[in-house]
C-alpha cells in the first residue's frame, strides 16, 4: 500500500531551512506522518533530532535519505529489508570512496624522495640481489 497522500506537488524545495518539522517534511516528500514515523524505525540510517518539546526535527541530509527511502520503495518495488540492505551499501560505498579519494590525494602529495633525508631513503644498489640471497637461504632451510 501506497503511504502518500492524493496532493502531488512539485519537486520538494530543500535546504531553505536548518529544521523541518515532520508535517513540512511530510508535505515537501507527499508522503503521511506514520509512514516517515514508521520508517524511522524500520530504517536505523534515518534519526531525526527531537527539539526540546520531543518533536522531530528533520535536517535536509534526513529529507534526501527519506526521498531515497520512497524512490526504493515505491519506483524501484524494494522489499523494505531490499531496501535497507540497499542503503547501507550505498552508504558503505561513500564512506569507501571518499576515503579512498583522500588517501590517493594523500599519496600524491607527498614524495619521499624528495626531501633532503632523500640519500638514506634510496636503497642500496645491490639490494635486490641481497634479498634474493636471503630467500635462497630461507628456501634451502626450508627443503631440509
Amino acid at each position: 500500500m501506497l503511504q502518500t497522500k492524493n496532493n502531488h506537488s512539485s519537486k520538494p524545495v530543500v535546504g531553505k531551512k536548518l529544521y523541518y518539522t515532520i508535517s513540512e517534511v511530510c508535505q515537501m516528500t507527499n508522503l503521511e506522518p506514520h509512514a516517515l514515523r514508521g520508517w524511522e524505525k524500520d530504517f536505523t540510517q534515518l534519526r531525526p533530532k527531537k527539539n526540546r518539546s520531543g518533536n522531530r526535527a528533520y535536517k535536509d541530509r534526513d529529507i534526501e535519505l527519506i526521498l531515497r527511502i520512497k524512490h526504493l520503495l515505491q519506483e524501484e518495488k524494494y522489499t523494505v529489508s531490499g531496501a535497507q540492505k540497499k542503503i547501507t551499501e550505498e552508504r558503505r560505498e561513500e564512506r569507501l570512496g571518499t576515503k579512498r579519494h583522500n588517501e590517493k590525494k594523500s599519496c600524491e602529495k607527498v614524495d619521499l624522495f624528495d626531501t633532503p633525508s632523500a640519500p638514506f631513503l634510496q636503497p642500496p644498489e645491490n639490494f635486490i640481489s641481497e634479498i634474493r640471497n636471503e630467500l635462497v637461504g630461507i628456501l634451502t632451510a626450508l627443503e631440509k
